[in-house]
């Protein structure tokens, strides 16, 4: 069905350009992607009205709940095609496309469902209160009730697409949704265009993930019978071996991103009592913060695909220089980005919304929360290789250290220490102990792979 030739990047290109080749692209997409996200909050913050930003701070649980299905049948399908691709089994691969496509597409159908029958409570549990009710209805009316589908099925398909080593076009399918959802922006939520204000962000985000996903079936339809991706009906399967492999590692995903959800939701509700100012503020630090450990992710996830097929192939030799090489690049970013984070936290602060109060909280909150940036990188690659060896439990473990164990308890108490400015220093004290969590574990991997013990589970 597809050329061989798409795995001579797995097995002989050199290391250097085949992470080139799998994580540029990848980082690109996620850095359009932060973009994108940052988009919404500074073309709300231009109406220069802490409400409406607020909203959109609220509201941010819910989209990266969609998450969790991305990381279910996205990484889960993605990691079992690539380990699939390693072992010659192509009609794995492509039960393994068709089985997360489809159920991608009927969770995105039950979110918009369960959305709009349980919409009051779930405001409650979101910290909305008489203020910021109406924005935050708007915004999910659009990204939540109506956009949930293309939401989830844009990104389960770049994952699927990234599995066979097609980073390129899942990054150019990313983007293009991206990149029209920031053009969209200012004419759906300003003043001279049609000044929707949180609810005109959510239709342009709405519409910009229907473009992504008509991106990826259109690519699909023009390289059948040359893509190991596969979404005819007739593939799609509970074959038992199909729901365990990816299961087995999208369920802990999954899980670890509901985690990040809950550690949100509590930080939104413990920042709340202090008014739409310091909600506003930390919502623009948390979201400036995620510029670099996008990129992070990004290349965690290019990576992915040439470890899950030289880990199947039993090439370890070749999956251990591609993480080692991984690895030194991410650290020398973040430690660049965290120095630039720290003293220019002010102007990066002021160039999404001038309100004193909303300036000084969010400088604040910047300056505390990108000392942790350097420890995601070795977080983030430890669970990217877990993920594409199969080993859901350990990705598992890290997530319920990193939010239960660690974080959520960290707000509770720094923020009876130091209340509000000791929320932004939980996330640090979690990343410290994680990172020599992951450089631990990653060097007991490499070891028993070394020693020709195949199963590390």
């Amino acid at each position: 069905m597809a050329t061989s030739d798409k795995t001579q990047l797995f097995e002989s290109t050199p290391i250097p350009r085949a992470i080139a080749s799998l994580a540029i692209p990848t980082v690109m997409s996620s850095l359009v992607m932060v973009l994108y996200n940052l988009a919404d909050t500074f073309f709300v913050g231009m109406l220069n009205n802490p409400v409406e930003n607020a909203a959109v701070t609220l509201a941010a649980p819910v989209l990266l709940a969609f998450n969790a299905v991305n990381n279910l049948f996205g990484v889960g399908s993605s990691s079992m095609m690539s380990r699939a691709l390693g072992r010659k089994d192509y009609d794995t691969v492509y039960k393994s496309s068709a089985f997360g496509f489809y159920c991608s597409l009927i969770c995105g159908a039950l979110f918009s469902l369960f959305y709009f029958l349980l919409r009051d409570p779930l405001l409650v549990v979101l910290g909305a209160d008489a203020q910021t009710t109406q924005g935050t209805i708007a915004y999910l009316n659009w990204t939540t009730g109506l956009g949930a589908v293309p939401a989830i099925l844009n990104v389960v398909m770049a994952y699927l697409v990234r599995s066979e080593g097609s980073a390129l076009h899942a990054s150019i399918g990313t983007m293009s949704g991206c990149l029209l959802n920031i053009v969209l922006d200012p004419i759906f939520i300003l003043p001279w265009g049609f000044h929707m204000g949180a609810a005109g962000a959510g239709l342009a985000t709405c519409i910009s993930n229907c473009v992504a996903c008509l991106y990826f079936f259109v690519l699909l339809w023009v390289r059948r019978g040359n893509t190991y991706v596969c979404i005819h009906p007739k593939h799609f399967t509970f074959r038992p071996d199909i729901v365990k492999g990816v299961c087995g590692v999208g369920i802990p995903a999954s899980i670890q991103n509901l985690l990040n959800v809950t550690g949100m939701t509590v930080l939104n509700n413990f920042t709340a009592p202090f008014g739409a100012n310091a909600v506003a503020a930390m919502g623009i630090a948390q979201k400036i913060n995620m510029v670099p450990m996008y990129v992070a992710m990004g290349l965690s996830q290019g990576l992915m695909p040439l470890v899950s097929y030289n880990f199947a192939s039993k090439n370890y030799q070749r999956m251990k220089k591609g993480i080692l090489f991984t690895g030194q690049i991410t650290v020398a970013f973040l430690v660049v980005l965290t120095g630039v984070y720290f003293f220019f936290s002010h102007t990066f602060i002021t160039l999404f919304m001038s309100t004193p109060e909303v300036v000084e909280y969010g400088s604040t909150f910047l300056r505390a929360m990108c000392l942790a940036l350097p420890f995601f990188a070795t977080d983030f690659l430890a669970v990217g290789v877990f993920q594409a060896c199969g080993l859901g439990r350990n990705s598992l473990i890290f997530a319920i250290l990193r939010k239960i164990v660690l974080e959520i308890p960290a707000l509770y108490i720094l923020n009876q220490l130091f209340p509000l400015y000791g929320l932004a220093w939980a996330q640090f004290c979690a990343e410290v102990i994680l990172s020599i969590a992951a450089v631990i574990t990653l060097s007991r991997l490499f070891r028993r792979l070394e020693s020709g013990v195949h199963n590390v589970a």
